[in-house]
């Protein structure tokens, strides 16, 4: 089974916190993955099962821009915070191209979040 991706900025993080409570029967039936903070997180709040990468700015954005290129990723919520520069832009910008040349959805924000998992509800 592909994974879905969980990253969030920290400014994010409790957002992606509550739509991962929100939608914990659909995300508890998938593969998870996450850069290491968020992922430890969904684990610890929600009890969510989670393979967590570095965290993004040590390369986690990186390492899951790997899984999504070897085909092992069915979406990616990325929820980023865009009005705060980031020390990794090149690698954020790298996994966002990835996702498109891969033909990977990626949510950036909590409204495509909905559809993507809506989207990957009905396959």
């Amino acid at each position: 089974m592909k994974a879905i991706a969980l990253i969030a900025h920290d400014r994010c993080k409790q957002d992606m916190i509550a739509f991962a409570r929100v939608h914990a029967h659909a995300l508890r039936g998938r593969a998870l993955i996450a850069t290491r903070t968020t992922g430890t997180l969904l684990e610890r709040e929600l009890g969510l099962e989670v393979e967590c990468y570095l965290s993004g700015p040590e390369g986690g954005d990186l390492q899951i821009g790997a899984q999504i290129a070897e085909g092992h990723v069915a979406a990616v919520v990325f929820l980023r915070d865009v009005l705060t520069a980031q020390p990794h832009e090149p690698d954020i910008s790298a996994l966002l191209r990835v996702c498109d040349v891969h033909n990977v959805p990626v949510a950036t924000n909590l409204a495509t979040a909905e559809i993507v998992l809506a989207g990957l509800a009905s396959r």
